[in-house]
């Protein structure tokens, strides 16, 4: 990321969904840009490198990447290479509303707890996903009484699908440990701007801080300094660009000291705050 690159807010979403299926040799390096909506980016072909917050994915065909809303994200495209591919915009409040205890959008959690946003299907899981989206395809043309609610079920199955493949390159957690952790996650993204030490987090959870520390560690993938600062920096960046003046947001996302801030927010998204709005 330079100096010259705006982080900016791309694509609406005025549905429960909206899905694509784009051919074309476009090689331009997009900008970092986010959306206020959950994000697949399934690829057929093509050589492409995203980008999500700070981790870097190379995609390979019929890797599935799991964008969650408001993450920082961007591609870069090999323009010597066709490059095809499925992005599917989802809603996630429509899907926990039709159907509520199916879990469809766990993988975005995942994704977003575990820092793990690349999935690789292997040959029957890519022959599943193959058969949902031509299914789907298929289904857009169809114009008889119920193809609405057809299509999202195709949907819904494709998201099943994605969530057991999330699931099986995951190994199952010690649920007694994972729903600690998942607590804290809770409170962290809560409290930004309240005290959120090492002690203060392991006390909230009832462990020891080395014990705390490890687990953390283990299932973010992350620090606890990491993880805070930067859930910190993007509510900054997310207020910024909301038109709140830097020093505010600043405050409002638990940095007391603006200098402290500003070289953080640089070291993280080589921008200035100010620069970003």
């Amino acid at each position: 990321m330079n100096n010259s690159v705006n982080i900016s807010k791309e694509g609406y979403l005025h549905e429960s969904y909206h899905y694509f299926h784009l051919r074309d040799t476009a090689g331009q390096e997009r900008s970092f840009h986010f959306h206020d909506f959950d994000k697949i980016v399934l690829l057929l072909s093509g050589n492409v490198d995203y980008t999500v917050e700070n981790t870097v994915y190379p995609l390979q065909p019929w890797s599935v990447l799991l964008v969650r809303h408001h993450a920082i994200h961007r591609a870069l495209i090999d323009v010597s290479a066709p490059y095809e591919r499925i992005i599917l915009y989802l809603d996630p409040g429509f899907f926990e509303r039709i159907f509520p205890s199916a879990g469809l959008m766990d993988c975005f959690r995942t994704a977003d707890r575990t820092g793990r946003c690349l999935l690789l299907p292997d040959d029957e899981q890519r022959e599943e996903l193959s058969a949902l989206l031509a299914s789907f395809e298929k289904a857009l043309s169809d114009e008889r009484p119920g193809s609405d609610t057809m299509r999202d079920t195709l949907i819904a199955q494709l998201l099943i699908t994605i969530n057991r493949i999330s699931a099986a390159e995951c190994p199952a957690p010690d649920r007694a440990a994972d729903e600690k952790i998942r607590q804290t996650l809770s409170y962290i993204n809560e409290n930004l701007s309240s005290d959120l030490s090492i002690d203060t987090l392991a006390d909230r959870v009832f462990l020891s801080r080395y014990h705390f520390m490890r687990l953390f560690k283990e299932q973010t993938g992350s620090t606890v300094h990491q993880y805070v600062r930067q859930k910190r920096l993007l509510y900054a960046a997310r207020l910024i660009r909301e038109g709140v003046p830097a020093v505010r947001a600043a405050s409002d996302a638990g940095f007391n000291d603006y200098s402290v801030f500003h070289r953080a927010f640089r070291s993280s998204f080589s921008i200035s705050p100010t620069d970003l709005k």
